[in-house]
């Protein structure tokens, strides 16, 4: 009799084979990959013994009638941005998830496609129009090589880093990159929190044993992102409290102030040749890593218009044209201690991450902002590449022990449009990943078959001022009356950050869902603005939904009466009552279209008292009606009946909320 092998979900079917899995840090600036061998986690190197692959790609035109491109990679397309610029991509993460009208694209010295209908934004390159998500799957691709050279053997999978404060849009873009690039993702990882897992945060917080220690912020500072988040550790679980940042802040705005400060000072006038801007950029950033280690630096330009620069740039004054970007980054700071609800005081370290940290001014203003002494002490470039591949070798079954708990939260809001335009928050920011709620709504109208579920993301009142993710809808509805349909909401975060969303009608069971990939079509760092938008404009947001949430009562309450009055107004009203009656719904329409939420909760109530002895006369030959040839027992039971359905309903203007 044959024996069948059968090894556990997840681990390898020899039971001591080492899964091979890497961690990738896909920078803005440069890229890495690590992995974990013999219990140790070390960045590889390519064949020239290179860890850091700054994140470059150079396409040249290729030989033959396939048209295809030479992609060239690194340093060695880093060396080409000057001669050939338009043909050579930095910084393409800054373009993950954006749209084609998105103000990233002015910040690139490429020449951009005509958008087509998806709003995509497309470079032209030579032999192809790329998009951001095709040239990052380059990059990746050479990552994965790169590993596997390294470890004799094919990748299980990789565990990507982003932004904690990447979008939707933003993390499905790495994810359709990771895809291109043939790696299979085991989890998109947020870079603060693979930065705490490199340092051992959590196991040095156990032996301290003290709640404040437990703290920790995590100041991510790269090449064109930014974030800080606010960590709980404690016997292997992390847990991520709060998080705020700008994914368009970052070393290259540095870059561009050193720039600006060349242009002007060497009277260079505009700059249009891509070529000129180039090496504009790698001579400032040059200048920027010099300044990081001494007092002044040396800087001489030749431009290929004739025009030429010699001068020198001391550390004061590059820190003083810089100071605008270090406040940038301490705002959120500041929110995410509010956003916690700690104070400084409470805070036990703080690890610095990013090559942009490198930078004195920068440690010194951070220091002096929580009050304490940063952590250096890992390569700060490599921390995060360091930290996610000790995570890849957890979830590739390399450590079935491990006790480690990743825990990380949403930055926005998630929620659907209601009448009057009104946005209801389904789960709110911060809220811990993975993550499921379930909220129930209802009809609005009688007769309803279908309903249209609009998915927003922000913390604002109004859907106007939210972001729209995804419209989807729910057909086959049992027709009923208003409010009677009982639809269940259900929004699923998964622990990449990823949304779905399902709508079920409970008495006909009819489903509809959707996978939310928003569209790419997203405004440079909406996600701040929209946090600062929902804490300058509350009082008013609060006054706006008041205001809405009585229209549409007032809204319902002209139907009903109007569908009352069309029935059976000549039977049971009088003229004069009639014509009161019809003089008091003008008056709540005016309220509802001119008025404040308090007039036209004033005008409700005086239409409900006005129409309050027509009401009972519907009521009363209503009852008679159903009296009319029942039994004494029949009616007992009929009212039984009811009261039964009444106490197991749930009121149309309270949905229920479920976790």
């Amino acid at each position: 009799m044959a024996l069948m092998q059968i090894a556990e979900p997840g681990q390898a079917t020899a039971p001591h084979q080492h899964r091979l899995a890497v961690g990738i840090d896909l920078g803005t600036t440069n890229s890495l990959v690590a992995t974990v061998r013999s219990g140790s986690a070390t960045v590889l190197a390519d064949a020239d013994g290179a860890k850091i692959l700054p994140s470059v790609v150079h396409y040249g035109q290729g030989d033959g009638a396939s048209g295809e491109s030479v992609v060239t990679l690194g340093a060695a397309a880093l060396a080409l941005a000057t001669s050939d610029p338009l043909n050579t991509v930095r910084s393409v993460k800054r373009l993950m998830g954006k749209g084609a009208d998105d103000s990233a694209i002015a910040e690139f010295n490429n020449t951009f496609a005509e958008p087509g209908s998806d709003k995509v934004p497309r470079i032209v390159t030579a032999g192809a129009e790329l998009t951001a998500v095709e040239i990052s799957a380059d990059i990746l691709t050479n990552l994965r090589s790169r590993a596997e050279e390294s470890l004799g053997g094919e990748l299980v999978g990789a565990v990507i880093t982003v932004p904690a404060y990447f979008d939707d849009a933003q993390r499905q873009a790495t994810k359709d990159a990771a895809q291109l690039a043939g790696l299979h993702v085991l989890r998109l990882l947020n870079e603060p929190t693979a930065a705490a897992i490199a340092y051992g945060l959590d196991k040095k917080l156990d032996e301290a044993d003290s709640e404040e220690q437990s703290l920790v912020a995590i100041y991510d500072f790269g090449g064109g992102t930014f974030d800080v988040s606010l960590l709980r550790m404690k016997r292997g679980i992390f847990e991520v409290l709060a998080t705020a940042g700008d994914t368009s802040l970052g070393g290259d705005d540095m870059d561009a102030l050193i720039a600006a400060w060349i242009v002007e000072n060497g009277q260079l006038g505009t700059i249009d040749d891509a070529g000129d801007k180039a090496t504009l950029a790698l001579q400032a950033r040059a200048a920027k890593e010099v300044l990081s280690q001494n007092d002044t630096a040396e800087i001489s330009i030749e431009l290929s218009s004739g025009k030429s620069f010699q001068g020198q740039l001391d550390r004061a004054a590059f820190e003083s044209m810089i100071e605008p970007v270090v406040k940038r980054t301490l705002a959120p700071c500041r929110r995410v201690l509010r956003d916690a609800g700690v104070s400084k005081a409470d805070v036990g370290s703080v690890v610095m991450v990013g090559g942009s940290t490198r930078v004195p001014r920068i440690r010194d203003a951070v220091s002096a902002f929580f009050e304490r002494d940063v952590l250096t002490d890992i390569d700060p470039d490599e921390v995060v590449a360091v930290g996610a591949a000790i995570q890849a070798d957890i979830l590739a079954g390399n450590k079935p022990d491990s006790d480690m708990l990743l825990l990380d939260v949403i930055p926005l809001s998630l929620g659907l449009e209601t009448m009057g335009g009104l946005a209801e928050k389904v789960i709110q920011r911060n809220t811990t990943i993975p993550v499921a709620r379930a909220q129930e709504f209802t009809t609005y109208s009688d007769g309803q078959t279908a309903m249209s579920l609009h998915v927003v993301q922000g913390e604002r009142e109004l859907v106007s001022d939210c972001r729209s993710l995804a419209r989807f809808e729910l057909r086959d509805i049992p027709p009923m009356v208003a409010g009677k349909a009982r639809i269940q909401v259900i929004f699923q975060v998964d622990a990449d950050g990823l949304l779905t969303v399902s709508a079920i009608e409970r008495e006909s069971g009819a489903v509809a869902s959707i996978d939310v990939k928003p569209s790419y079509g997203l405004n440079d760092g909406q996600i701040e603005q929209m946090l600062s938008d929902a804490m300058s404009y509350a009082s008013d947001d609060m006054k706006a939904r008041k205001l809405a949430e009585q229209q549409v009562e007032a809204k319902r309450v002209v139907e009903a009466l109007d569908s009352a009055l069309q029935s059976d107004a000549e039977e049971f009203l009088s003229t004069d009552e009639r014509k009161t009656l019809d003089e008091l719904r003008a008056s709540l329409l005016e309220s509802a279209n001119n008025g404040s939420a308090d007039d036209i909760k004033s005008a409700i109530k005086a239409l409900e008292k006005g129409s309050e002895a027509y009401v009972e006369r519907r009521m009363n030959a209503s009852v008679r009606q159903m009296m009319a040839g029942q039994s004494v027992g029949q009616l007992e039971q009929s009212m039984a009946t009811s009261e039964d359905d009444s106490n197991s309903a749930t009121p149309a203007d309270a949905p229920s909320q479920t976790d």
